[in-house]
């Protein structure tokens, strides 16, 4: 059976004439193991929801994964098919990706990404199995990881995280063969690693790789444990036969035709590419089936179980009846009130509406919570005492909160949004990336958004993050002007089913400048705030706290005589997936001016060839706000002096 692996590997490769085979002939033993003894999981229903999450932390061994599920029978994965998620071509080509086949759980490519999406997952097993008991939520999470996948920096810390939080239902095997593309590991790695995760609160096993008793032995004691597990699978890369390594190069490059029948040839296999022996055929597909009884048992009790409709409703993504509605209540006592906040804290006021309203809403903070305001009264912190809880203490790990709360979107059943500063997004931007790619529902609160935050100084005020995450293909970044549209924000982004989103917010006070609460105007991304009192002779466009700027400096133009509207830009993704004549409508042909405390890039779009842009030319510097503002130019005199000094006749 794992001989089927290897030859599988060797063809994938060999016919697209690109891959890594060397990782999956040398996990081939121990993931034959997992998948025909430990695994739970049908190939009949690869959503069952009950079902074992595995997870391909070692993406570039992609055609361990494409094998597995060929040979157990998954639908959609024929030898046409098989050859296909291996052509150059394929969107799943040298890593697997999410949407490409139902069994594949996350997109893996990045070394560190796979196994700290996968503490997430086994973060949201905990919750959900607190929530809706063991006889619905029952089920484990497993990882092959490499060497590389333990050497970045991400893996450390979701590594520390799971310790802490005693995920037992989580195990790890690591790959451990001691190569990288440049050769030994001992090049770069002195460290032992055993030792590390078992400082982190792990327990840990070492075991020959290609010994399936002591796999098996391996695994079986990890079902028992009460903390998560790492089981070092001592292995050779591109292993195909007992005591001799195949030729497949230190990252497990193409073999070639010669080396690759030399391969096939060691492990006495015969057949033509793509060709599995019946019987092992009937081995693997027996395989497939072992946990068919236990998933139609389990669809059994969720027949009879009181919480069937609403399991099924979060496990599918759908918003509880009437869930905004707390919502629509809070944004018309704001348009009353008019209170002056900064956006974090209306951020907050939002949440305590939308949390008790959406169950699937899990919180938390990368130990900024007072900061970032993204806790609400009376929830409790989720831990090893309450894995019921909804509000996460992350710990300063940016990057691995940014990951799991991927895994957890991925598992189902859980809205996860977090907190930190904007300025480190830096730290964040990968997962957030893959967040977008893999389309997930995943929500970051990011404060402390421009150089109106204050004395901190130039290392903690973002002037290019704005660009940066603009940047990247379906993310929506908002920036909202105030309580108005910080609540349309969230709206928005806990609506939205197919990617992630960014609230950029801002630490110091803000007036309300919205009064109406009808139609959730930030759903076009863009919108007119203040028309001209006339033809227009100017526009305006700026987006969060400078909205207000735009505001004062319109009343001093229209006070010399020139009309002038104020845009606001809440989110230029959503503005930009309007029709043109929305944008036509919106930003005029008039002079244009944009307003952001942040770097110029991307303004060009909206502004024009001829527009203005005031805004950040480099770094911040460290004063009070209004200082800072003065300082760098981004008040309103400064936008009325440039409009005057650009139009004829002002």
């Amino acid at each position: 059976m794992a001989d089927a692996i290897r030859a599988l590997a060797i063809d994938g490769v060999e016919a697209a004439k690109s891959g890594h085979p060397g990782m999956p002939m040398g996990m081939a033993d121990a993931a034959t193991v997992l998948f025909s003894r430990f695994l739970k999981y049908d190939a009949a229903d690869p959503l069952w929801a009950d079902r074992d999450r595995f997870v391909l932390s070692a993406g570039h061994g992609s055609m361990l994964l494409y094998a597995w599920l060929h040979l157990t029978g998954h639908a959609g994965m024929g030898t046409e098919e098989l050859r296909r998620f291996r052509q150059l071509h394929s969107p799943a080509a040298g890593h697997p990706e999410v949407g490409e086949h139902p069994a594949i759980e996350t997109t893996t490519g990045p070394l560190g990404q796979g196994i700290s999406t996968a503490v997430g997952m086994a973060m949201a097993e905990r919750h959900l199995a607190a929530r809706f008991g063991k006889s619905l939520v029952d089920h484990r999470t497993w990882v092959i990881a490499s060497d590389g996948d333990l050497q970045e920096g991400i893996s450390h810390e979701a590594a520390s995280l799971a310790g802490h939080f005693c995920l037992g239902k989580l195990t790890v095997l690591w790959d451990d063969n001691h190569i990288s593309i440049d050769g030994d590991t001992a090049l770069s790695v002195s460290e032992d690693t055993l030792a590390r995760f078992r400082a982190y609160g792990w327990a840990v096993r070492r075991v020959d790789g290609h010994d399936h008793d002591a796999l098996a032995s391996a695994m079986n004691a990890a079902t028992k444990s009460r903390k998560p597990t790492l089981i070092a699978c001592r292995t050779i890369i591109g292993f195909s036969a007992p005591k001799k390594a195949g030729t497949a190069g230190s990252h497990g490059a193409p073999l070639g035709p010669e080396e690759a029948a030399a391969a096939k040839a060691a492990m006495g296999w015969e057949g033509a590419p793509f060709e599995i022996p019946a019987e092992i055929r009937e081995s693997w597909e027996a395989a497939g089936r072992r946990s068919g009884g236990t998933r139609r048992s389990w669809l059994k009790r969720l027949a009879k179980h009181p919480s069937r409709a609403e399991f099924e409703r979060a496990m599918a993504g759908r918003l509880p009846e009437r869930w905004d509605a707390p919502l629509a209540e809070w944004k018309a006592k704001a348009a009353e009130e008019k209170p002056k906040v900064g956006t974090r804290i209306a951020s907050q006021k939002a949440l305590e509406a939308l949390v008790p309203a959406v169950p699937e809403m899990i919180g938390g903070s990368a130990d900024l919570t007072g900061s970032n305001n993204t806790n609400v009264k009376g929830v409790p912190a989720f831990g090893p005492e309450n894995f019921g809880g909804r509000f996460v203490h992350w710990g300063i790990r940016e990057h691995g909160m940014a990951a799991a709360m991927n895994g957890m979107a991925l598992h189902g059943g859980i809205i996860p949004y977090s907190g930190t500063f904007l300025v480190f997004s830096d730290y964040m931007r990968p997962s957030i990336r893959l967040a977008a790619l893999m389309r997930q529902r995943v929500v970051h609160v990011l404060t402390h958004d421009s150089i109106g935050l204050g004395e901190d100084g130039p290392t903690h005020q973002p002037v290019e993050h704005l660009a940066a995450l603009r940047a990247i293909p379906n993310l929506y970044v908002f920036r909202p002007a105030d309580v108005i549209e910080t609540a349309e924000a969230w709206e928005l982004s806990v609506k939205r089913a197919d990617g992630p989103s960014v609230l950029a917010l801002s630490r110091q006070p803000l007036p309300t400048v919205r009064a109406d609460v009808g139609e959730n105007r930030s759903a076009r991304g863009g919108y007119v705030l203040a028309e001209a009192s006339a033809e227009r002779r100017a526009t305006l466009i700026a987006t969060g706290s400078e909205v207000m700027l735009a505001l004062a400096a319109r009343d001093l133009l229209e006070e010399a005589g020139i009309p002038t509207a104020v845009v606001s830009l809440p989110c230029w993704k959503l503005f930009e997936l309007q029709d043109p004549s929305w944008h036509e409508q919106v930003l005029g042909s008039a002079l244009r001016v944009g307003i952001e405390a942040a770097l110029e890039f991307g303004w060009s779009r909206w502004l024009g060839p001829d527009g203005i842009f005031i805004g950040m030319q480099g770094f911040g510097a460290s004063a009070p706000a209004e200082d800072l503002y003065k300082h760098f130019g981004i008040t309103a005199e400064a936008v009325v002096a440039a409009v005057r000094k650009r139009l004829p006749g002002a």
